[in-house]
């Protein structure tokens, strides 16, 4: 199981609840990305990488249906909730909270 404890913290602040089991499938999902410093960010401002998280994240790992305005809508949503991290947006609280907004972390967790 992938060591999510270090992302633990900074979830909690602004999940509804914490499932560990999820937390870990995303953090080993991410894997070797959390070790480059700017690659375990989002960038909100960055549209071509907030367009990969819909389509690597919500749309392959999430398996989500929903149109690329409904998910645009949800990433926009985490942005402007992780706003007070300023450019620090943690990739790993920003794909949990994604997967908490669509229902997802239970299936994560499975």
């Amino acid at each position: 199981m992938a060591d999510a404890s270090a992302y633990a913290d900074n979830v909690k602040k602004y999940a509804k609840g914490y499932n560990q089991k999820a937390a870990e499938k995303i953090v080993g999902h991410l894997g070797i990305a959390l070790r480059n410093r700017d690659s375990s960010l989002v960038s909100c401002s960055d549209e071509t990488e907030l367009q990969r998280v819909r389509d690597k994240f919500c749309r392959n790992k999430l398996g989500l249906s929903q149109t690329n305005a409904e998910i645009d809508a949800a990433i926009g949503k985490v942005c402007e909730t992780l706003k007070p991290e300023g450019s620090h947006k943690s990739r790993v609280t920003f794909y949990y909270l994604l997967a908490e907004h669509f229902g997802k972390l239970d299936e994560l967790a499975g």
